[in-house]
């Protein structure tokens, strides 16, 4: 018996040593394990072990899986006899039992996952893009959207004006803004002073339309290279109101809102957001064009910047594009998944389905020029509506 022992011990140790007469392969005796050669046994163990690999790797390994493993097997019961030990007692490997074939099938969906795109690879020799910490920025404008944001019900504390007569000045001062041909950014702070200081003052109804002009001049002192002077605001307002109360409402307006101009509006989440949703001109104007229906809606002040920013390039790709547009790339960028802009995006396409009816009509003229690509003319994406109707519907 140990004799019997130790000579299949030395069947086992690797060897170098070329016998007389022995067929070689590789430079050893047909039958001897190499040091690079593992037993079946353990070949099992580590395509357990390694299951989780990379997908690639995955992939392959499943895809060969009928071709490579009949041909071990086939090896391994012509080694019998040559050292190749086996324990009869070896659990049959996970691949091969049927129970664990759908975690197998499962991972196998991950291969084919949609990829998050980076999105300022083609920045990184753009200074003005500052790249090394855009995440950074974006970031801190989210920590800043909600220290920024105004009660969704200041007119309660109004007595003299109302939500009505607030869309009205808002849809003028959009026609004001696109005569005087101002940066985009300038008319998103002009609606936020108009907001913060609503909330903060009492204002009377003939001191209302005073309220969005100085809040115009000051978006264009902080945003503009060339500003209007006062006595332009005075003509466009049909001199209603004099040099001296432009300024007295200036002095108020600043005080009120301590001096601070500096807040993220939509717009800085807009740009980034299209960048993610990799836009084209169509795309840009007609975001825009759905962003500026709701700076006219006072309902929605119930949403952050960033949320209604989203729900706008949502909103603008199921119109121009058609469903399942809302990539990972956009989730990722945005935080906000699919489900969770339905609602708002309902909303948004039942003010861009009335857009061009009753008096507010400014935004819709606006884009309805060769300039902004005759955006007002795509057809809302009424299907949204009527499948966000059925969810909640459903739901309740």
């Amino acid at each position: 018996m140990e004799d019997s022992i130790e000579n299949n011990q030395a069947l086992m140790k690797p060897t170098n040593k070329k016998g007389k007469g022995a067929d070689l392969i590789g430079g050893r005796k047909f039958g001897e394990i190499g040091h690079n050669r593992r037993p079946l046994s353990l070949i099992d163990q580590n395509c357990i072990a390694n299951k989780r690999a990379s997908s690639q790797k995955l992939a392959a390994e499943y895809a060969n899986k009928k071709q490579c493993f009949p041909e071990e097997i086939e090896r391994s019961q012509s080694y019998e006899g040559f050292g190749v030990w086996e324990d009869q007692d070896e659990p049959v490997p996970m691949f091969l039992d049927q129970r664990d074939m759908h975690m197998v099938e499962v991972q196998m969906e991950d291969i084919f996952e949609e990829p998050i795109i980076d999105i300022d690879v083609c920045d990184n020799e753009n200074q003005l893009a500052v790249v090394e910490y855009v995440e950074d920025l974006y970031a801190y404008y989210r920590s800043m959207e909600q220290r920024s944001l105004v009660s969704p019900d200041y007119m309660k504390q109004q007595s003299d004006i109302n939500e009505k007569m607030r869309s009205i000045l808002i849809d003028w001062l959009i026609e004001v803004h696109h005569k005087f041909d101002l940066q985009r950014e300038t008319l998103f702070l002009t609606v936020n002073i108009i907001d913060r200081f609503l909330a903060k003052q009492s204002v009377i109804r003939k001191s209302l339309q005073l309220v969005g002009l100085v809040a115009l001049l000051l978006a264009c002192k902080y945003e503009e290279v060339s500003v209007p002077v006062i006595d332009d605001l005075i003509f466009i307002s049909d001199k209603a109101y004099s040099r001296s109360q432009i300024l007295e409402m200036e002095k108020l307006m600043l005080n009120t809102l301590e001096f601070n101009m500096s807040l993220p509006t939509p717009y800085v989440f807009m740009k980034r957001f299209l960048k993610a949703a990799q836009s084209e001109s169509k795309l840009d104007q007609m975001s825009f064009y759905l962003i500026e229906l709701c700076l006219v809606e006072y309902e929605m002040l119930k949403f952050s910047p960033s949320f209604l920013a989203a729900a706008s390039v949502y909103t603008a790709q199921c119109s121009i594009h058609g469903a399942n547009q809302w990539s990972k790339t956009c989730e990722w960028h945005t935080k906000y998944s699919e489900d969770q802009l339905l609602e708002c995006s309902r909303m948004i396409v039942g003010y861009h389905q009335k857009a061009g009816i009753g008096r507010l009509t400014g935004v819709y003229r606006k884009y309805n020029t060769l300039k902004f690509g005759y955006a007002a003319k795509n057809e809302p994406a009424k299907y949204r509506v009527e499948e966000t109707n059925l969810i909640l519907h459903n739901n309740s």
